[in-house]
């Protein structure tokens, strides 16, 4: 899903920033535009805090308008340095496993099978609930008294224009992951329901789809609204480095600088290099499954091993060269085939039933979202549980473990943003075109095995996950050109996702610094291929959805941990707000009395002793008390989109996409 990218997600917008330098070192793909991180990236990084932020006034002519300034505090970090107490147990610990699963294959595969049993077991009610907390959580933020607090300065207006924003956030929801599973996952539901789901073919479709909503919606924009919510708090409002870290210093407070502050990096770096591993082995699977469906290679481990190796090699060469500025071209272009493809099967296939079906769809969703949300399967049994290992747990997993990856980026992208323009966005802008997605290739699948030839699900009710899309694109006008289209997609998401997710993890491993050294990017891009390849060699699609599963567990304390910090900071700021507006209250209340006897005592010399005869000092003329400007109330109107040449942001750049999970 996706990006940090764009799974890829970014964002600044003050006026210091517009001349800032950009390093060649930051990837311009959907995940990285070509946006800082910190308050001003003319400071070096970490100082952004200090050199952007005003200085508080003193006394009372600071007013509520200067308290939130006073708590953007320095917060050092050396540039180009890696941070070894985060490095070097997370990249051992990634070798340690793909050294295990590359020697060890049986071993590890039995190990990966039975923790997924014994987790699913023991923590799958956790996971179900603590995602619906979290939607619950985005929701409130939205819609609470902390809405209109800026992500950045009070006065500052947002980074990108808003449709800008908008295309940024749809980026964000493409990639290998919904490519692999549009038509795949609704199809697989209506082949074999869930369990205690009957009824006819029609029923079992909707059914279907409902379900697809489900694990694609607002569910997973909520977990990644949390992410991105503390972050960008920390980064634009506190002037805090990029790091998870940061979040949690409501919490946490000192001791996010300790050895608990490394433990949630580590844990922050480790979930973003297995989310992205997962997302790569699904495109490889399906990119193998392509060249099969074409005759062009036969499909196999070997051939899935090769391409993770071409592919990270191009990841990689993207990253040593420095060729950013061409990445994000290369992954805006992407998005283009992504809606060419989708709008292409809109109008050959059956187009009035697939925008029936969207719509419907929807409403099915709206109308079951809570009942699906808390189901645990608890009634089925053993069957209830296998099918919740394979789907919605592990669909909350991978989600979790995307959420710094994603996180980081949307926070760059939002700086400026209120909080409720920020949460309103990220959940219904790629939830509506998600749905569109799997209304489009989904709804097309079911429509050809319910109305149509049918062949796309096996004699003994299996559906081929890797090749379902080509078969789906093969019997449409022009099949071979499309399937080559959609190869040449994942691929491309593939390149995308592997060089912006080498970016993020090498801000994590270096303190927050926003232009990671070029050789830790090229790390962890080949570090994620080698995790990639030694998953699939383990276990294929099982490790992969067991290894997003369990590496979520850890995360998923950190992600309450940050939900917590964020009421904990809004309301801090809300209550020094408050004093600060009472205070000035009071000295207006002050000033007014003062005034009105002084007035009053000047009429009553005036008519006893006469206005020649010297008396009492007269009021001056009433200055009039500036109007609260703040976060919560009484906010200066301001542009949503700042002046700037056409689709472009006043200090921004044009929306790349590497695309999610």
């Amino acid at each position: 899903m996706s990006d940090d990218g764009t799974s890829d997600h970014p964002g600044s917008g003050a006026s210091e920033d517009e001349t800032a330098p950009r390093s060649t070192d930051v990837p311009a793909s959907s995940s990285t535009p070509d946006v800082p991180l910190g308050a001003d990236e003319t400071a070096p990084a970490g100082d952004s805090a200090s050199s952007s932020a005003p200085a508080p006034a003193s006394g009372t002519e600071a007013g509520a308008d200067n308290v939130t300034a006073a708590v953007a505090v320095e917060v050092p970090v050396p540039p180009g340095r890696m941070y070894p107490r985060v490095f070097y147990p997370a990249a051992g610990l990634i070798l340690l496993f793909v050294l295990l699963a590359m020697v060890f294959t049986d071993g590890t595969t039995a190990v990966l099978s039975t923790l997924q049993a014994d987790v699913i077991g023991a923590f799958g009610w956790y996971y179900v609930l603590i995602v619906a907390g979290f939607v619950i959580f985005a929701l409130w933020m939205g819609l609470s008294r902390f809405g209109d607090i800026v992500l950045g300065k009070d006065d500052e207006t947002p980074l990108f224009r808003l449709p800008v924003w908008f295309a940024m956030l749809f980026a964000t929801g493409m990639g290998i992951g919904l490519v692999y599973w549009g038509a795949a996952e609704p199809l697989t539901h209506y082949a074999s329901p869930k369990p205690g789901v009957t009824g006819d073919p029609a029923a079992l479709a909707q059914a279907a789809m409902g379900q697809s909503y489900l694990h694609w919606g607002v569910h997973a924009w909520a977990i990644y609204v949390v992410a991105g919510l503390a972050l960008a708090y920390a980064i634009h409002r506190k002037g805090r480095p990029v790091s998870i870290r940061w979040a949690l210093e409501p919490l946490l407070g000192d001791r996010v600088k300790g050895r608990l502050g490394d433990v949630v990096d580590v844990v922050a770096v480790l979930g973003t290099v297995f989310g992205v591993a997962t997302s790569l082995g699904f495109g490889v699977l399906q990119i193998g499954a392509g060249l099969g469906f074409l005759n062009v290679a036969e499909p196999g481990l070997a051939l899935q091993i090769g391409l993770i190796i071409g592919i990270t090699a191009v990841a990689t060469l993207s990253v040593a060269s420095g060729l950013g500025r061409g990445m994000k071209w290369l992954s805006n272009g992407n998005m283009v085939l992504a809606g060419v493809l989708a709008l292409t099967v809109l109008v050959v296939g059956p187009t009035l039933f697939l925008l029936r079906d969207y719509v419907q769809s929807m409403g099915y969703y709206l109308q079951n979202v809570i009942r699906l949300t808390f189901d645990t399967t608890a009634f089925q049994g053993d069957a209830g549980l296998e099918w919740q290992s394979s789907w919605t747990i592990f669909y909350w997993g991978w989600w979790i473990s995307w959420a710094p990856f994603v996180g980081v980026f949307i926070a760059r992208i939002s700086r400026g943003r209120t909080i409720r323009e920020f949460v309103m966005g990220t959940l219904l802008v790629p939830t509506l075109v998600t749905f569109l997605w799997f209304s489009i290739f989904g709804g097309s699948a079911l429509y050809r095995q319910i109305f149509g030839d049918g062949g796309l699900i096996g004699a003994d009710g299996s559906v081929d996950t890797d090749t379902v899309l080509f078969q789906l694109l093969g019997d449409l006008p022009g099949g071979p050109v499309l399937t080559v289209l959609a190869i040449v997609l994942i691929g491309v998401f593939f390149v995308t996702s592997a060089d912006s997710g080498s970016f993020v993890v090498g801000m994590l491993t270096s303190g927050g610094d926003p232009h990671p050294a070029v050789w830790n990017r090229i790390l962890w891009a080949v570090l994620s291929g080698l995790l990639a390849m030694a998953l699939l060699i383990s276990g294929g699609l099982t490790a992969l959805q067991t290894a997003a599963i369990l590496i979520a567990l850890p995360f998923s304390v950190v992600m309450i941990g940050m939900a917590l910090s964020t009421v904990i900071a809004l309301r801090e700021e809300h209550s020094a707000i408050l004093r600060a507006e009472r205070a000035q209250a009071r000295l207006v209340l002050t000033q007014h009395v003062t005034r009105r006897v002084t007035e009053t005592i000047s009429e009553q010399w005036d008519e006893l002793y006469g206005s020649d005869v010297p008396g009492p000092p007269r009021p001056a003329d009433e200055q009039r008390t500036p109007e609260r400007r703040g976060p919560l109330r009484g906010r200066p109107r301001r542009r949503a989109d700042r002046e700037g040449p056409s689709g472009t942001g006043s200090r921004g750049t044009e929306p790349g996409g590497t695309g999610g999970p």
